[in-house]
């Protein structure tokens, strides 16, 4: 056969078996799209590009629990006495003169006092608020960071800037950095794997470009898995089509996209080499995974949700099991945090939806002798402004918080602040790109060493400009 014929047979094979749809869209991209990026050889999809670490890891895997919308600091972790005390007078000029604003850009600016009351929890006396109860009891073994700041004001840019280090799209995510670096745990299940929920406020959306691998192979993008019904779509047999028959259609395919990388030794061929043998894997272990039978009913009383409801709750049950299995990175999106108006029963509201399942979260990875090994991260892309919006608050990038959880990190301690408006970041000041550098760390990378070379460039997470890692945190 020519290689026109040749080319055609291929596609009509692949199109014809219905293989090409259990592959997992997802992990594939046409081979064009990464015409100039750097091959991996010998790099499997198990494997990470370190064949050591830099230095010592204080955990292996880290989950993400994403509050997309950008929760208000001033409602949950910052309290200020100082709003309360000039609610509804004018802030000053001094404070906000030349500052970006969002939706506020030109109106008069009122203080607003925090609309919930801070309590003291654990025996740390960490001041949270009393949305969260159940997350209020993990105080002690939480750290606390008041001082983030961020560079993008709107929301798909913050998530950008907050996964990928930079406002400019196509770049690869944290989560596909830290797979390309070191591998999965796991053959049976992607290494980077997103859930998402939604409820309790404006559910802005999230694209699926907030877990891509940008320039990386595309072996490293994180895999969307849905919060109810099929976790994956489309990797089920076709009717009438045996495990083993199916079988033969991936060895025959894989033989096939074989015989072409050896022509082009292109990488986004090995992926789908890889794809293939994946999608076949998850076969078994995805209807695995979702089978909660085997969880008990105190379990799932404690996660407060119905399994496979489409809940945060239940998403942070099954982010423990994926974390057992071996995934190396997990992000669970709740999508609810957008409070332009209403804040107050707002806040209330989409708390009351992630409250317990975090908790839960943490609780069970800890009694599992998990916690240990694994790095909580719960926070958004940024905070809310001290002045009014009608009853809500706007976007805000100078100062906001985040909290971590999890092994090596310094619990029933907060660190950094914000000016007396929680406006402005003040004291030990923590950017983006340093978060990036601390979690590299935590994992036993050198922000500065791992790197991938891309039209003609050395790229790494915290790009180019300083980035420190925040020893401050870690105990």
């Amino acid at each position: 056969m020519n290689p026109i014929q040749r080319r055609l047979a291929r596609r009509t094979f692949l199109r014809r078996t219905g293989i090409g749809s259990v592959a997992l869209a997802s992990l594939l991209r046409s081979e064009a799209t990464n015409a100039f990026a750097a091959p991996s050889a010998g790099v499997s999809a198990h494997q990470g590009l370190l064949e050591s670490l830099h230095h010592r890891p204080r955990v292996k895997r880290v989950i993400h629990l994403c509050m997309a919308g950008g929760p208000s600091h001033l409602e949950t972790f910052d309290y200020k006495p100082e709003l309360a005390r000039l609610d509804g007078q004018l802030m000053p000029p001094s404070i906000t003169a030349g500052q970006p604003i969002a939706q506020l850009q030109g109106k008069e600016l009122k203080v607003m006092g925090p609309q919930h009351s801070f309590q003291r929890r654990g025996e740390s006396g960490l001041l949270i608020s009393e949305v969260f109860p159940r997350i209020g009891q993990l105080a002690d073994e939480m750290c606390v960071v008041k001082s983030m700041h961020t560079e993008q004001i709107n929301h798909d840019p913050a998530h950008t800037f907050f996964n990928t280090g930079t406002a400019i799209s196509g770049r690869p995510s944290m989560g596909s950095w830290v797979l390309y670096g070191l591998g999965s745990e796991t053959e049976d299940l992607p290494g980077f794997i997103v859930l998402t929920s939604e409820g309790g406020g404006q559910s802005q959306p999230i694209s699926s470009r907030q877990w891509h691998s940008g320039f990386l192979p595309s072996r490293y993008q994180g895999v969307q898995m849905h919060a109810s019904g099929s976790p994956v779509h489309y990797v089920e047999n076709p009717g009438g089509v045996t495990r083993g028959q199916q079988r033969d259609i991936v060895d025959t395919v894989s033989q096939i996209n074989g015989n072409r990388n050896q022509e082009l030794n292109d990488p986004e061929i090995a992926t789908r080499l890889a794809g293939y043998e994946m999608a076949f894997r998850m076969q078994a272990s995805v209807p695995e995974l979702t089978d909660m039978s085997g969880e008990t009913q105190k379990a799932i009383e404690m996660y407060g949700c119905t399994p496979g409801d489409g809940s945060f709750a239940s998403n942070c049950l099954l982010a423990r099991r994926l974390a057992e299995r071996g995934v190396r990175f997990i992000q669970l999106y709740h999508r609810g945090w957008d409070h332009h108006g209403g804040v107050k029963n707002g806040v209330a509201k989409t708390a009351e939806l992630v409250d317990q399942g975090t908790a839960a979260l943490v609780k069970d990875l800890k009694q599992r002798g998990m916690l240990d090994e694994t790095l909580i991260v719960w926070g958004g892309e940024f905070g809310r402004t001290p002045m009014a919006q009608g009853s809500g608050r706007d976007h805000h990038i100078k100062g906001y918080s985040l909290w971590m959880a999890g092994g090596g990190v310094r619990g029933g301690t907060s660190y950094g602040a914000t000016d007396e408006f929680g406006y402005n970041a003040v004291e030990d000041k923590v950017h983006v790109r340093d978060f990036h550098a601390t979690m590299l760390h935590m994992l036993g990378i050198d922000h500065n060493r791992l790197t991938f070379k891309f039209q003609g460039l050395d790229f790494r997470l915290t790009g180019v400009e300083p980035a420190r890692v925040v020893k401050e945190l870690l105990s």
